[in-house]
């Protein structure tokens, strides 16, 4: 953070100016339309960008207030962190999720653990077909659904908003809106390493992308490029990459939940 900057912070803190206060949300706008076009990616067409960035400028309101500028956190970290949370919360207090695509979704999460307890290993797309009762062309249509109509990604899983308003980064927790808040289950030591172990061990290819998505910060377009494939079969990877996620985080859950109260 600059001294001009810093100075701006320190005299916003201290006197609460809002001419100070909309001098910092116009510096740092730009944020929230990277936030709202990174989860935009895959939504239903009639989910606005407009209405992303409206909803990720109210978390980024609401980081300046709580900011401080004396932590040893840039406060670029803890906005995104803010506005995903915002943006994601309002998501699904709308509910537009079909219930069916929810269904759906859990079934395959459920078949995943199954198989790989199974198996020992993580189940092709044709053995998870099989064990749901359903054809291969069946599954991928799934899948498709699913990326379209969720908002299945590791921001989702892992931007959670506490009872204080307090965001925290997407590998400090594990999020689940029907669940006790994770964060008195697992600590966060133990969340890194559930989080580490389960992208090891996906296959190459959803790995891939994750990594691609996440780290690199390519777009579905760019990593179809990369791999040679359709923007639709990736959208079909990482989806699927993200259902196998969810399923071996909340496994991890359970057992560090279940060691606990031995």
């Amino acid at each position: 953070m600059s001294d001009d900057s810093t100075s701006i912070w320190d005299d916003y803190k201290r006197t609460g100016d809002k001419r100070l206060r909309d001098r910092l949300i116009l510096t740092y706008a730009p944020l929230v339309k990277y936030v709202a076009g990174r989860l935009g990616t895959g939504l239903p067409a009639h989910v606005d960008e407009g209405d992303l960035v409206s909803y990720g400028l109210l978390g980024l309101m609401n980081a300046i207030e709580r900011f401080d500028p004396h932590r040893d956190t840039k406060f670029e970290t803890y906005a995104i962190s803010r506005i995903k949370g915002s943006i994601i919360d309002e998501l699904r207090s709308m509910d537009w999720v079909p219930r069916s695509v929810r269904s759906r979704a859990r079934e395959i999460e459920r078949g995943i653990v199954e198989l790989e307890h199974k198996l020992h290993r993580p189940p092709s797309d044709e053995e998870i077909a099989a064990h749901l009762g359903i054809t291969d062309t069946e599954f991928q249509d799934s899948l498709t659904q699913i990326s379209r109509s969720s908002v299945a990604a590791l921001d989702e899983l892992w931007t959670i908003s506490s009872s204080g308003g307090d965001t925290v980064s997407l590998i400090d927790t594990l999020q689940d809106p029907n669940a006790d808040d994770p964060s008195t289950e697992m600590t966060r030591t133990e969340v890194r390493e559930a989080l580490a172990s389960a992208i090891g061990k996906l296959p190459d290819r959803e790995k891939t992308v994750i990594t691609l998505y996440y780290y690199d910060e390519l777009t579905l377009r760019e990593i179809g490029e990369v791999l040679g494939v359709t923007e639709s079969r990736v959208s079909q990877l990482h989806t699927k990459a993200i259902l196998r996620l969810k399923a071996k985080l909340q496994g991890s859950l359970e057992r560090a939940s279940a060691e606990r109260f031995r």
